[in-house]
């Protein structure tokens, strides 16, 4: 009543509408307090014969060089100059390194992570996304069939799936993608949520065999988008890990090993997609990780000598922490435990 009176009728300030709100208001407060602080990066430009790459400057002086190792221009000129004049238009490769490493496919969709998935890659907001899910759900008219619905109960803290969707699954992965696809067992999930509620099993379709190229004619555009990503992610939930090869290269100068500056570059390449041939999951905010992916190295070995083709120096600036999006507020509430798969798009 007083929220009535004072601010607008009609307000409620429900268990879970103030501690997301209090997020909220702490967010802001974080990104009005918060002061950018200057940082500066150096990188070599390295021309090879087979492609050109970029390797990031790690040591200087024998020191590590840090985010903050140099705050201003004039520190970060000096130092390029003198790496530039030191190399002598040319950098020593002093180690290479691969490892093979693999990533595993995302647990199939629970409320939360559909709500946040189809706000990245949709654009969706978390109402309409609800409001497209219920409809799949209550059914489509699927010409001689009729009225079929397309995927299971789309309120759910749960990433198991139903025995006899598991095995339709395999049997789907095994047609369509081969049995080198398949792992030996079956893909198990659990969840990572607090409290939750797992009556229901997982967001995923009524039969995986419905696949989205022959429902698209009977849905309509919202409707095949969110079926096209919930089916791609069930089915990738249930195929072999991704192998990844991750190369790591060391460069000095030619002059000093491990002298006055040490660069590094790093590449990673896709061994065997896996579930990547069908499904990758959205990131919020991407790593250094991501910006490595796909990057692909030319084949160097210890000892080689790189033509060097410049020393570059940039500015930079931290940022605050970004506002929430509709998909990073649910990510967190679901985090901190507040709220129910019915409450987030609310």
């Amino acid at each position: 009543p007083v929220l009535w009176r004072k601010i607008k009728a009609g307000l409620s300030a429900g268990r879970v509408q103030s501690p997301a709100l209090r997020m909220i208001v702490e967010r802001e407060e974080e990104i009005e307090a918060f002061i950018a602080r200057e940082y500066w990066t150096v990188e070599a430009e390295c021309a090879h014969p087979a492609q050109g790459f970029t390797a990031k400057l790690v040591k200087l002086d024998g020191q590590k060089f840090e985010q903050f190792t140099v705050t201003d221009g004039a520190t970060a000129e000096a130092a390029r100059l003198r790496i530039q004049q030191a190399a002598g238009g040319k950098l020593h490769v002093t180690d290479v390194a691969s490892k093979e490493r693999k990533r595993r496919p995302a647990p199939p969709f629970t409320t939360s992570t559909l709500q946040q998935e189809a706000a990245r890659k949709l654009g969706f907001s978390t109402s309409r996304t609800m409001k497209v899910a219920q409809g799949l759900y209550e059914g489509v008219a699927l010409g001689s069939e009729g009225n079929v619905g397309l995927i299971s109960y789309m309120r759910t803290d749960s990433v198991a799936l139903a025995e006899d969707a598991v095995v339709e699954l395999r049997q789907l992965i095994a047609r369509d993608f081969g049995a080198k696809a398949l792992p030996d067992q079956p893909q198990a999930y659990k969840s990572k949520a607090k409290n939750a509620q797992e009556a229901h099993e997982a967001i995923r379709p009524t039969s995986a065999m419905r696949t989205p190229r022959e429902v698209a004619s009977f849905l309509n555009d919202e409707q095949r988008k969110l079926y096209d990503l919930i089916w791609k992610r069930t089915v990738a939930c249930q195929m072999i890990h991704a192998t990844l090869n991750t190369v790591s290269v060391d460069f000095a100068l030619p002059d000093a090993a491990g002298g006055p500056a040490a660069f590094r570059a790093t590449g990673t390449t896709v061994v065997d997609p896996g579930f990547l041939a069908v499904y990758e999951e959205g990131r919020d905010q991407k790593s250094a990780e991501d910006d490595d992916e796909g990057r692909r190295l030319p084949r160097l070995t210890k000892g080689e000598q790189v033509a060097l083709a410049d020393i570059a120096a940039d500015q930079h600036f931290t940022e605050p922490p970004p506002r929430y999006s509709e998909a990073s507020l649910v990510k967190a509430l679901e985090e901190y435990g507040i709220g129910r798969p019915s409450t987030y798009a609310s």
